[in-house]
């Protein structure tokens, strides 16, 4: 098993939380479908969406695609930190 570079899975976990940052803003800025009144003869010829995104669902995406970010953010910073002090070690 390959571990990879601190700087490197920072850099995916920033990406990855701006993704996610972009869907969630996606979803909350998507309006919502108004309430159908139930009518059995016209349910099958009626037009519904597709899906309906829950607003609070992608408020709590949001939420976690910031920790992601900025706890990717402190492991690029721990990375460069420790670079920084092996270069002063060696040198």
């Amino acid at each position: 098993m390959q571990i990879p570079p601190s700087y490197s899975s920072g850099q995916a976990g920033l990406q990855s939380a701006q993704s996610g940052l972009t869907q969630a803003t996606v979803d909350v800025a998507a309006p919502t479908a108004a309430p159908s009144r139930p009518n059995p003869s016209a349910e099958s010829s009626e037009a519904r969406p597709v899906e309906n995104v829950d607003k609070t669902e992608a408020l709590v995406s949001a939420v976690e695609a910031q920790n992601q970010g900025e706890a990717s953010a402190e492991v690029l910073e721990t990375s460069s930190e420790t670079v920084g002090t092996i270069i002063n070690i060696e040198v």
